[in-house]
């Protein structure tokens, strides 16, 4: 039996859309993406909070070093790929999320990219968790 197919991005909270690290800085990367324009709006917002606390609740829960043991004790980066620079109420919204992230010794960036479901997934590009 297969598992059902998630969908990426800022509108499911219940999983992580890319976990990959970053060699050159010795990280473990936590990938949400919103390929959505930022319309101001309420929802989205309130999509990319439950996206930020499912991210927050997989790593200081221990969920990351549980199911990726070869991460613990690596600094922790969640990061916001998206289509467009953030509005107003959403800058505000994710500064807020950047230092609960430092409270919490987490990194948390915003990274502007033309098409954030462009970017391989780990097995596509021999990088990340173990290949099977």
């Amino acid at each position: 039996m297969t598992e059902p197919y998630e969908p990426r991005g800022v509108e499911n909270p219940r999983i992580v859309d890319l976990i990959t690290t970053d060699p050159e800085h010795d990280e473990v990367v936590l990938a949400m993406l919103e390929g959505r324009p930022w319309t101001g709006g309420e929802e989205q917002l309130r999509q990319l909070e439950d996206k930020l606390n499912a991210y927050f609740g997989y790593v200081l829960d221990g969920f990351l070093v549980r199911d990726y043991p070869d991460y613990e004790g690596m600094p922790v980066v969640i990061r916001l790929d998206c289509v467009a620079d953030p509005g107003p109420d959403e800058r505000s919204f994710l500064g807020a999320a950047a230092h609960f992230s430092a409270a919490h010794g987490l990194r948390f960036e915003v990274n502007v990219v033309a098409d954030p479901f462009a970017e391989k997934a780990p097995w596509e590009t021999g990088c990340g968790p173990a290949q099977t």
